[in-house]
């Protein structure tokens, strides 16, 4: 059986491979129509051990287990509890860890953080690698409210490891954006749809249901309206375009440079996987999976199931795509730190997000053009784990304008801006508007002027 799941995860990712590349706007359609096929980026057997280590999880139990991670040399690495599990593990084709606690430990310390009086700038999720439940405390933390978060964690017993952390962990608005509202402005996400109308699946933050979103800063040129909102709890939110329909290019996502990224489906990462970040803000960013089952306590609220990344964002990255390999992974809810000095992010589930929103990713699908909701490869568990430091954005090419034309030149024209334009993270237009900024003063200006935040 497992052999047979191995075959479908293989052709899976050969499928997930191939396509070309488009982005929104009619114009854009035919810029990138004259460009040569991209090349199709190689796949390794990571994906698969991935997978593997996420079945012998699933089939040994909580009891006898504490996650599975991608070792340094891409291979499945299962932490377990005796020696007996260990050799199932082995025969079941990963490399097997002995540890102390087991996931049902883990669980349970998780679980009397969360009883415990919640403290705004606080953060916990689980280390797999270390078998311990990482409690950390931003620098807005006081040290009576850190004292007794020690405390509990200290009861709880010695797996649970606490530790301070520079910066404050904050949701990611309050930058140049690429989406933007009198509530606040964000970074559009990835493209979904419920099979009638398509919408932007960005961060729940970003404005309660009904903000009105517009592509340009004079407020004339509306991109829809947030229709459903969770955060905190959750941190998603789905933007209906007002046209109804994202456009063509809705399976890129924008990455700078004059480049983009087809997206082919949607999965879940594993840890010590390598992923990339698009925002509007600090650009294309890149680095591993820490954690995943997460929790954050914002000064607005406290957001679980949320995967920990030592990515860098900064202010302005809210609501934007994480992804490896073409494969969907999270969208930007929000972190501590910076792209200068290095942080924590923290990132929405796709998967998790699209289950309870009832909607499907809209892809670049295998026969070069993008805009069919994805059904292969599927929103299953680890779609997207790659080895550490082989992994890249996925399948790309450059885009530059028709007739001698630079596109970003052409996008100044508001004649030419289409309904899917902004449908990917870091749009395009978020790369115009910075451009516009490069100076510290005009950057300045440029935050004034947009400074309100919703609440």
């Amino acid at each position: 059986m497992r052999h047979a799941r191995r075959r479908v995860v293989r052709r899976v990712t050969r499928l997930a491979a191939v396509g070309g590349l488009l982005l929104g706007g009619a114009m854009v359609t035919r810029a990138v129509a004259s460009e040569p096929p991209a090349t199709t980026v190689p796949r390794t057997y990571a994906q698969e051990a991935g997978q593997t280590g996420a079945d012998l999880v699933s089939e040994l139990g909580s009891s006898r287990t504490a996650g599975t991670w991608i070792g340094a040399d891409g291979k499945p690495v299962v932490a377990v509890t005796d020696e007996r599990t260990a050799a199932e593990v082995r025969r079941g084709g990963a490399k097997a860890k002995l540890v102390e606690h087991s996931m049902d430990d883990l669980k349970s310390a998780a679980k009397t953080l969360r009883s415990a009086p919640r403290v705004a700038g606080t953060a916990w999720s689980m280390d797999y690698r270390t078998n311990q439940v990482v409690v950390q405390g931003d620098s807005t933390v006081s040290a009576s409210d850190w004292s007794r978060m020690t405390r509990v964690a200290d009861g709880i017993g010695g797996f649970v490891k606490t530790e301070r952390t520079e910066g404050t962990f904050t949701p990611r608005l309050n930058g140049a954006q690429p989406i933007l509202s009198t509530g606040g402005r964000c970074s559009a996400g990835f493209n979904v749809t419920n099979g009638q109308s398509d919408f932007i699946l960005t961060a729940g933050h970003c404005g309660p249901t009904g903000s009105i979103w517009f592509a340009d800063t004079g407020g004339t040129n509306q991109l829809g309206k947030t229709v459903t909102q969770s955060f905190p709890g959750n941190d998603f939110s789905l933007v209906q375009y007002a046209s109804g329909k994202a456009g063509d290019g809705a399976g890129v996502v924008f990455i700078g440079n004059g480049k983009g990224v087809q997206i082919t489906g949607a999965g879940d990462p594993s840890i010590g996987q390598r992923v990339f970040r698009s925002g509007s803000t600090s650009g294309l960013r890149d680095g591993q999976v820490t954690s995943v089952n997460a929790t954050v306590n914002y000064p607005e609220g406290t957001v679980t199931g949320l995967i920990e990344t030592n990515v860098c964002a900064e202010p302005g990255d809210s609501g934007g795509p994480m992804f490896s390999e073409g494969i969907a992974l999270g969208i930007t809810s929000g972190g501590s730190g910076d792209c200068t000095q290095g942080g924590t992010t923290f990132f929405e589930p796709v998967t998790k997000a699209m289950k309870e929103l009832n909607v499907q990713l809209i892809v670049s699908n295998p026969a070069g053009a993008a805009g069919s909701p994805s059904s292969a490869p599927s929103a299953s568990g680890n779609q997207g784990s790659i080895a550490p430091g082989s992994a890249s954005p996925g399948s790309s090419a450059a885009v530059d304008g028709a007739q001698g034309t630079p596109l970003l030149s052409r996008l100044t024209d508001t004649r030419n801006i289409g309904p899917g334009l902004l449908v990917v993270g870091g749009s395009l237009i978020a790369l115009v508007a910075t451009r516009y900024i490069r100076s510290e003063q005009d950057r300045r200006a440029y935050q004034r002027y947009y400074s309100a935040t919703w609440g």
